[in-house]
């Protein structure tokens, strides 16, 4: 079976504190299947790197941690959010 080609998703998140960005970090974390992942307080960002989870998968996880999610890229191409 092929192994999926990996992906590179980008989030703008509205974060305003550590909390904010802890929360982020914290879900990340705990989603099984991500190669890695970055979460930037200062840029208001997280870059996701995964060949196995879907670009839906990780925006829905975001979401539930309440920050706005306010722009996202996947692979270079803006997507809805």
């Amino acid at each position: 079976m092929a192994t999926a080609s990996p992906h590179h998703y980008h989030f703008n998140i509205k974060m305003t504190c550590t909390g904010c960005s802890g929360a982020v970090e914290r879900v990340l974390k705990k989603t099984e299947g991500l190669s890695s992942y970055t979460v930037d307080l200062d840029g208001q960002t997280a870059d996701v790197y995964t060949s196995d989870v879907s670009y839906d998968t990780v925006l829905e996880k975001i979401k539930k941690t309440g920050k706005e999610v306010q722009g996202a890229w996947v692979d270079g191409e803006v997507r809805e959010v």
